[in-house]
């Protein structure tokens, strides 16, 4: 017998889910980008990352058969020679599988009665304003058929690749893959319209073993009056309450809640990468009844910490080190204020530097390319407080000009009079921290002057 299709074994995982799927990702485990293990009445669909296999949630199947898929899972990943993991599962497999599994919260997901929300309305005045403001200003909210989703595509194409080019961080996969939601035939789409054109979507994936919903994606476009989200918000808490439901989620808050000292800390170091408290706080203003821990979990002869490195390696598509090429050149401020930092180090560093050695011999060639460093770092530092294209495109173009003079000036006279190997380090970092520079301010040059021309 021929091996199953790609589209086979998602059909296979789509009637599973219908029949047993009860954790929050568990609908997200029958699209495209999960390689998967049946197993009986169940299955888990999981990334191989080259090092581990990574599962999406916990195994969709009957919950007496956790233990046995879990041990499955663990011994198939060992015979392929690789780590295991399961990433963003709740309590009921850590008690399912209790001596086969350690964890590590890893953040939580905020819950909400969508019976309550009127309730929830009437204690937010700030919250209530919020929507009353979206709605003067004219967003729209509605639910949309799926005839009108086909209808709707290219409007929501171009919504989601504005939503990503707005953002610094590069898009992930695994579960945070920016797959527009609204392709899904199970899930239930709303969209913003202002003045005539699609400025936000909500969709929500339904959560069968649970009669409850995800909301899986809220994407707003850039120009989006203030308030669009929180009406998409809306909009899913009183459709959900209309049918009774009485569990919804926005999903994980990742870093957030009873997290370990280390995960804490890096909540607070890594803030000016991705704003973990920023997105919690986000969740928490609409209130929910409850925060549900949300874990990594492994075998117990496995490290924590490498299991974590794991599980960030499935949500870096292309692997770690593409993902961090990417996250440097699309220009995030956290890499231009680094940048902009160290240039202030490196502008002090000439200012005392020897004239002779260093500046073809000429006091006035020192203090210009002072002078220049100078202007460029206030032009770096004014971009991360308001980036705009027009603002770093001059700056693209003025570092672009250093590092192609710099190499001329160092070959003429600088290579000639290294005595040191710190002569030549000095040399080195002269000549590669422009082109670094170069390359961050022209992605970021790129992506606004797309955002602004889509």
């Amino acid at each position: 017998m021929a091996p199953a299709t790609a589209a086979e074994n998602r059909d296979r995982a789509h009637a599973l889910v219908r029949r047993h799927g009860w954790n929050t990702t568990a609908l997200q485990t029958a699209g495209e980008g999960f390689s998967y293990l049946f197993c009986g009445d169940g299955y888990l669909a999981y990334v191989d990352t080259g090092r581990a296999w990574v599962g999406a949630g916990a195994p969709v199947c009957p919950p007496e058969a956790l233990p046995d898929l879990v041990q499955t899972f663990m011994q198939a990943a060992q015979a392929a020679g690789r780590r295991c993991s399961f990433f963003g599962v709740e309590k009921r497999l850590l008690e399912a599988a209790a001596h086969r599994l350690s964890s590590l919260q890893v953040g939580e997901q905020p819950i909400w009665d969508p019976g309550q929300w009127e309730t929830v309305l009437r204690g937010h005045p700030s919250l209530r304003e919020q929507l009353r403001r979206a709605r003067a200003k004219g967003v729209v909210v509605r639910q949309i058929t799926d005839e009108e989703r086909s209808l709707l595509s290219a409007p929501l194409q171009r919504l989601q690749a504005r939503w990503l080019k707005s953002r610094s961080m590069p898009a992930m996969g695994f579960l945070v893959a920016a797959a527009p939601g609204y392709a899904s035939v199970e899930g239930t789409h709303f969209v913003a319209w202002h003045r005539g054109r699609v400025v936000g979507v909500a969709s929500l994936l339904p959560i069968f073993g649970r009669g409850g919903w995800f909301v899986e994606h809220l994407q707003r476009d850039p120009v989006a009056p203030n308030g669009t989200v929180e009406l998409l918000v809306d909009a899913a808490m009183r459709f959900a309450s209309a049918r009774g439901c009485s569990w919804l989620t926005l999903g994980l808050a990742p870093l957030s809640g009873d997290v370990i000292r280390p995960l804490r800390r890096a909540r607070r170091l890594l803030g000016g990468l991705y704003d973990f408290e920023g997105l919690a706080r986000f969740k928490a203003k609409f209130r929910p009844r409850e925060w549900m821990p949300i874990y990594l979990a492994f075998p117990p002869s496995q490290g924590a910490f490498v299991t974590l490195s794991d599980a960030l390696a499935a949500f870096a598509p292309g692997g770690m080190l593409r993902f961090g090429a990417r996250f440097v050149l699309r220009g995030h401020p956290a890499v231009l204020g680094l940048l902009a930092a160290l240039l202030a180090a490196w502008t002090l560093l000439l200012a005392s530097a020897s004239t002779a050695h260093w500046f073809l011999g000429h006091e006035a060639v020192k203090w210009a390319w002072v002078f220049f460093d100078v202007a460029v770092c206030v032009g770096i530092a004014a971009f991360v407080r308001r980036p705009s294209w027009k603002l770093s495109l001059p700056l693209a173009l003025l570092v672009s000009v250093d590092a192609a003079v710099t190499p001329i000036e160092a070959l003429l006279w600088n290579v000639p009079r290294v005595v040191t190997l710190r002569d030549a380090l000095v040399v080195v970092l002269a000549c590669a921290a422009p082109l670094l520079a170069a390359a961050v301010l022209w992605g970021a040059t790129f992506r606004l002057w797309a955002l602004a021309r889509s």
